[in-house]
């Protein structure tokens, strides 16, 4: 596995530090972004160290990416929201330099507009806790 020890998301795909895992296989793993947009913010990484896509070896694009679609549908069901909002950032806006793909649920009228998006933290540990738990469940 290719770490980078200053690496935040490296450090939570070791389990040195903790996060609330909703995925994990032997290529990516996902967790709740620690700052979301709304509960049930999935940021999904790959296990080895890549900066941004360009980076990304083409042996992992695939995984990656099907594991986006997989917690798409398990963020909305989830969360019982109208849809998702999946994107990820190259350098520029991206606050960790390990490539992660955001999985954001979104309603109609939520209040997001452009990219000066507020933050709606959860109410507490047992509601992040909670929304963790019903992610991990539409993954089956």
């Amino acid at each position: 596995m290719t770490r980078d020890p200053d690496c935040i998301f490296c450090s939570i795909v070791a389990r040195d530090v903790d996060a609330e895992i909703v995925h994990a296989d032997d290529r990516t793993v996902a967790f709740l972004d620690h700052r979301p947009l709304f509960p049930g913010h999935v940021l999904l990484v790959p296990r080895d160290h890549h900066e941004t896509i360009e980076d990304l070896p083409p042996a992992l694009v695939e995984p990656l990416f099907a594991n986006a679609r997989r917690l798409a549908g398990a963020v909305r069901r989830a969360m019982g929201s109208q849809g998702t909002f999946v994107a990820l950032n190259n350098k520029v806006s991206q606050s960790v330099p390990h490539l992660h793909v955001h999985i954001v649920p979104r309603t109609k009228k939520d209040g997001l507009r452009g990219f000066f998006w507020p933050r709606n933290p959860y109410e507490d540990e047992e509601h992040l806790v909670a929304t963790a738990d019903a992610i991990r469940a539409e993954l089956g």
